[in-house]
């Protein structure tokens, strides 16, 4: 099972327009359908509020939504402390909705989509790791892909 950042379902639907790859959706549509694809509860609200009609549609398409639990919620404070997060101050890193989201990713054992860059040089401050880094993490350990490499390894062909 996969579950998507917010990053990942908005780039799809920015640079992949619904009327020009609609072969593409209906596919996403089934991925969901068969719960493959699914969204953390923080993420569809982040989507809600940048790209409200990515949300909308992603309702329509009934996805399933994991919503936070007092594990995950435990979790995603274990993360902060690991980076080094004190009184809710970050770095130029992941944020508070990151990490809850991870979080939730790893409570479910759900390989997360993102497309938020990867850094090739990890920054020495841990507050300043993307989520790819902070997924890399020894103490974390969420797989993950970009949404790019979500469509190559499904070898779909979209018509």
């Amino acid at each position: 099972m996969q579950t998507l950042d917010a990053s990942s379902i908005i780039y799809a639907w920015d640079n992949y327009p619904e009327l020009q790859f609609p072969g593409l959706w209906r596919w996403l549509s089934l991925q969901i359908g068969s719960v493959q694809l699914t969204i953390p509860s923080v993420a569809l609200e982040e989507v809600l509020a940048k790209s409200p009609s990515c949300g909308v549609w992603l309702k329509g398409v009934s996805i399933s939504v994991l919503n936070e639990s007092v594990r995950s919620l435990q979790l995603a404070t274990q993360i902060q402390s690991s980076l080094g997060v004190k009184d809710g101050k970050y770095g130029n890193g992941v944020k508070s909705n990151d990490v809850r989201i991870i979080a939730i990713a790893k409570i479910a054992n759900a390989e997360l989509l993102t497309d938020e860059r990867t850094q090739p040089g990890l920054p020495k401050s841990l507050l300043n790791y993307k989520i790819p880094a902070v997924c890399d993490l020894k103490s974390v350990g969420v797989a993950h892909l970009s949404f790019l490499e979500y469509i190559k390894r499904s070898k779909q062909i979209f018509v």
